[in-house]
């Protein structure tokens, strides 16, 4: 079945870096978008970033461009997160996502806080 793991997450200062990471297996992983987002509490899930399939075309949201990089490597079926310069408004859990056709599948997510 269609599984996506995320890891990464953790308690980060202000002005630090995490890298997140998305395994994934169940589908063919060449074949799809990926999806970065998050989720504050009280807040609305949010669109963080995407990637086309080949990695060649990425986007995202305007309250994290130049701060975050998505990448994927369709040999391993990984899709990840770069955060650098972390702000304390970047706190929530973050979920991978793959949609598609009749595919729509979520992470459990993983948390990030960023604290001093």
């Amino acid at each position: 079945q269609v599984q996506l793991v995320e890891s990464g997450g953790g308690l980060v200062q202000p002005g630090g870096s995490l890298r997140l990471a998305c395994a994934t297996s169940g589908f063919t992983f060449r074949n799809y978008v990926m999806y970065w987002y998050r989720q504050a509490p009280g807040k609305e899930r949010e669109l963080v970033a995407d990637i086309s399939r080949t990695g060649a075309s990425t986007n995202y949201a305007d309250s994290v461009k130049g701060r975050f990089t998505i990448s994927r490597d369709n040999a391993k079926n990984m899709v990840y997160l770069q955060m650098n310069s972390l702000k304390p408004e970047d706190t929530a859990v973050y979920y991978c996502n793959v949609r598609g056709g009749l595919l729509n599948r979520w992470g459990q997510g993983t948390q990030v806080t960023v604290s001093s």
